[in-house]
């Protein structure tokens, strides 16, 4: 009786340790279930074509776009949708080689990209430059391929910019954040391409998923740490 208590309790403790260091690319996999991944990470039984790429939105003319990347694009969109001015964040892929890269593509590394957002923002309200300025502060800038428990070249953090205003305010906030530090940031810079958007089901995952264990254990902790440390440009209506 005594050794079925010991080894009830470790097979608890593996689990939650399991549960803990989960990355954003097992997530939606750890399952029993038949259903496929889309619909796992739906929380449906549909198809696959429900969760396909869905088509993105236009831009108005009187909004502004940036992009980054920084570890799982889940905990990075949530970010940029709690800041103000920010109209949307859209999970995809940029940094890479491949045409129309899918999530079981881009989480082998071969693809080149690296899991991004496309940010929509008013510059009326917020600037590049503090879009920037949350960009390294809602992360580890030091952590090279990855951040948290998302490690791999899929993981790594990139900024890209689109003309060289922005190029010029990167390099200066890059420049002075490692001289702060006293160690390189691991932050690439990097002329914008092309952006891919991500499968439905991973869009605002973070919102519609918060029993997720990756989400309580990583996205929240991060979005939350993010939030201490910038609670001047939250939206007052921030989850």
């Amino acid at each position: 009786m005594k050794n079925r208590i010991i080894l009830s309790a470790l097979l608890a403790a593996t689990i939650a340790l399991s549960l803990l260091f989960t990355g954003c690319a097992d997530t939606p996999k750890n399952t029993d279930s038949a259903q496929t991944t889309e619909a796992v990470a739906l929380n449906t039984t549909g198809t696959a074509e429900e969760a396909a790429m869905p088509a993105e939105t236009p831009v108005p003319q009187d909004r502004a776009t940036a992009y980054f990347a920084s570890g799982c694009f889940w905990c990075v969109e949530a970010v940029y949708e709690s800041v103000k001015g920010v109209d949307e964040a859209v999970s995809g892929y940029a940094g890479g080689h491949t045409k129309n890269p899918t999530y079981e593509e881009s989480n082998t590394g071969r693809t080149g990209h690296a899991e991004s957002v496309k940010v929509i923002y008013d510059p009326s309200v917020i600037s590049f430059s503090q879009l920037v300025d949350v960009y390294f502060g809602s992360q580890n800038p030091t952590q090279v391929n990855g951040q948290g428990p998302d490690q791999g070249s899929q993981y790594r953090s990139i900024i890209f910019y689109q003309n060289d205003a922005e190029k010029q305010i990167i390099e200066q906030k890059k420049a002075a954040l490692e001289k702060a530090l006293g160690e390189p940031v691991a932050a690439e810079i990097k002329p914008f391409e092309k952006f891919w958007i991500a499968e439905a089901y991973h869009q605002n995952y973070e919102v519609q998923h918060p029993e997720n264990p990756y989400i309580q254990n990583v996205s929240i902790p991060r979005i939350n740490r993010f939030k201490e440390k910038f609670p001047e440009l939250l939206k007052a209506n921030s989850h």
